[in-house]
């Protein structure tokens, strides 16, 4: 009877190992499958690899500033505005013309844009971000599609 529960203990034994063994293989398994590219490139994102790709394939193009909006904000007691420099990549020289002579609907399009913003809307980077999408769209719309490739906030001052 001793033989036979050292035979257990040691069966027992043996198939915890061996289950602790299936069960570690089976972790590192999912872990170069499933996650580790997650980990190992946390700093990066496809996103941004997507951006450089999309910015090779066009050509660069050359920026214009427009000139300073100071706008008040939507604020409930009109304490609030916004003064921003906006430069401006665009497609070709001929667009420099295009916005120039545009200029009023262009100024008019940005101060109503601006203008609706609150303190919220604008104070984080996440907004600004948005913000600067919003202004390109508005752009394009005046403009023509595609020629605002991006818009830089060169200066901003929010109180």
């Amino acid at each position: 009877m001793a033989d036979e529960q050292k035979k257990t203990s040691k069966l027992k034994w043996i198939l915890l190992i061996i289950l602790l063994l299936l069960i570690g293989g089976g972790a590192a398994g999912a872990w170069f499958l499933f996650l580790q590219d997650k980990f190992m490139h946390a700093g990066e994102s496809g996103q941004k690899v997507e951006k450089v790709e999309t910015r090779a394939t066009r050509p660069v193009g050359s920026t214009v500033s427009l000139p300073v909006f100071t706008v008040n904000l939507a604020d409930p007691l009109g304490q609030r505005f916004i003064k921003i420099n906006l430069d401006v990549e665009v497609a070709d020289s001929k667009v420099l013309s295009e916005i120039t002579q545009q200029n009023a609907r262009i100024r008019d399009s940005l101060i109503l844009l601006l203008s609706s913003k609150s303190y919220a809307d604008v104070a984080t980077t996440e907004n600004k971000l948005m913000l600067k999408s919003e202004i390109t769209d508005r752009l394009n719309t005046i403009l023509g599609p595609g020629k605002i490739y991006q818009v830089f906030i060169t200066d901003m001052v929010i109180q």
